[in-house]
C-alpha cells in the first residue's frame, strides 16, 4: 500500500483481517503482536505487528515495525510463464500473423530474398 487512503479502501473493501476476523473500520485499533492478513491483487500479505513510530516515516522505517508472516512466493520455474499457452489455441499472436502472412504471400512457404 503506498498510502493510507489506499489502506483505507482495502478496509472498506473487507480485504482486511485482524486477528482473523474482519475489520469493518480503517480507524480500528492495532496492538503489538496483532497479525493482519491483506488480500491484494494477486497475493495475501500476512503482518505481525511488532512495533510502533512516534512520528510517520518512510518505508524503510516501516518495515522494522512489522514481521512479514506471509508463505514466500513460488518459484519462477513453477509460475506458468505470462502468454504462454498451447499452440493453435485462441487468437493467433502478431508473430503468428506474420507467420501465416508470409506463408501464404511466398509460393513455397520460404522467403526468396
Amino acid at each position: 500500500m503506498r498510502t493510507r487512503t489506499d489502506a483505507a479502501k482495502l478496509v472498506e473493501g473487507g480485504l482486511v483481517r485482524l486477528n482473523g476476523t474482519r475489520v469493518n473500520a480503517a480507524s480500528h485499533a492495532v496492538r503489538i503482536g496483532d497479525v493482519l492478513t491483506v488480500a491484494l491483487d494477486r497475493s495475501v500479505r500476512v503482518l505481525r505487528a511488532t512495533g510502533f513510530a512516534e512520528r510517520r516515516g518512510g518505508p524503510d522505517s516501516v518495515r522494522g515495525l512489522c514481521e512479514d508472516l506471509s508463505p514466500p512466493p513460488p518459484p519462477r520455474s513453477e509460475r506458468p510463464a505470462a502468454g504462454v499457452r498451447e499452440p493453435g489455441a485462441g487468437r493467433p499472436t502478431k508473430r503468428d500473423r506474420r507467420a501465416l502472412d508470409r506463408l501464404v504471400q511466398e509460393p513455397n512457404g520460404w522467403d526468396e530474398r
